[in-house]
């Protein structure tokens, strides 16, 4: 019997909905990138973290329908005991701050009536400069070279689509261990063994600082996404700090208001945040700070490590997501 109707006629019947009730109370926070009307436009560049805006719309139509849609403020209350929280709560967030964020999936969140959490990775924005793991996936899907040096002294083959991703992964771990001006001086220097640079009308993807506020301005909530991306479990206490902070600061000059949700990037390499990472998370005033761990948020969570849960391409795979997550189990 087909898979894919099993979960169909599961989630139709409500069968999994009254289950869910023996679980205990729960928020669901669903993570999110980019929506474009074209992914396949920058396929090789972001992958596949586009949604398209078809899918999207689907998405949060089904969300407002079959689920409570609540901030991430309402989660932070519900986890400090402040206030209740609908029986299947759902938060949007969006990580990166692309510029689609306010172009293409502001518009579906407003008129469907849902709220969003967007991080924002201030050095991109500033520079106006795509993240880096999207200019190390150009240049080793894009270089016409047969071979890429890792920095060992190694020479990994770029024969076909399987040995670039591979080679692309390593360089992604490589690249994931480096904050601010020594990661962009690695992607530079790879973008030059490789002869592959992404072309400046193809950077400027990412959120203004005009677009944020209006994001603001819309009811939605801006978080902090770091300065350059990196892994925060894996550099110096010393650039760890400065991620934290300057970012936040950053945000706050611009915004003009507190700045309390952080999102801990997830480039390569696991972990991606740690007891350590919390703590320094803490001291730098956020009040939350979201993972790519996957499961439902619970009330006695700490708030500084909340799980989240990835969006499949179609409503359909969403949905029994959501229903798997709110039974217990971790998608």
């Amino acid at each position: 019997m087909n898979k894919s109707w099993i979960k169909k006629s599961l989630v139709k019947s409500g069968v999994l909905r009254v289950a869910a009730r023996f679980a205990g109370r729960g928020a669901a926070i669903i993570m999110y990138h980019s929506v474009m009307d074209e992914p396949e436009r920058h396929a090789d560049s972001l992958g596949n973290i586009i949604h398209s805006t078809e899918a999207f719309r689907d998405q949060v139509e089904m969300i407002a329908k079959h689920y409570d849609p609540v901030t991430l403020d309402d989660v932070a209350r519900f986890l400090s005991g402040e206030q209740d929280i609908p029986p299947r709560p759902v938060v949007i967030t969006f990580d990166d701050g692309y510029c689609d964020n306010y172009e293409v999936a502001h518009p579906v969140l407003r008129n469907v009536g849902v709220p969003a959490t967007f991080y924002v990775t201030v050095g991109c924005v500033d520079r106006k400069q795509l993240p880096w793991p999207s200019r190390v996936r150009f240049a080793f899907l894009s270089s016409t070279h047969k071979e890429w040096p890792e920095p060992n002294g190694h020479k990994w083959p770029l024969g076909n689509t399987d040995e670039r991703t591979r080679a692309f992964v390593l360089a992604c771990e490589y690249c994931g261990k480096l904050a601010g001006p020594a990661q962009d001086a690695f992607v530079e220097s790879l973008e030059r063994d490789l002869d592959a640079k992404l072309p400046d009308d193809r950077q400027d993807l990412m959120l203004s600082w005009d677009q944020i506020r209006g994001l603001i301005r819309a009811g939605h909530i801006v978080g902090s996404h770091t300065v350059s991306h990196p892994n925060l479990a894996h550099i110096a206490a010393s650039e760890l700090n400065g991620e934290l902070n300057t970012s936040k600061r950053r945000l706050e000059e611009e915004l003009s208001q507190p700045v309390i949700h952080f999102s801990y990037p997830c480039p390569a390499l696991q972990p991606h945040w740690s007891e350590s990472t919390m703590e320094k998370s803490r001291e730098a005033g956020y009040k939350t700070a979201v993972t790519t761990n996957g499961g439902l948020v619970h009330r006695h969570d700490n708030p500084l490590c909340l799980r989240r849960i990835r969006p499949t391409k179609d409503v359909g795979g969403l949905r029994w997501n959501l229903e798997s997550v709110f039974l217990g189990r971790r998608v």
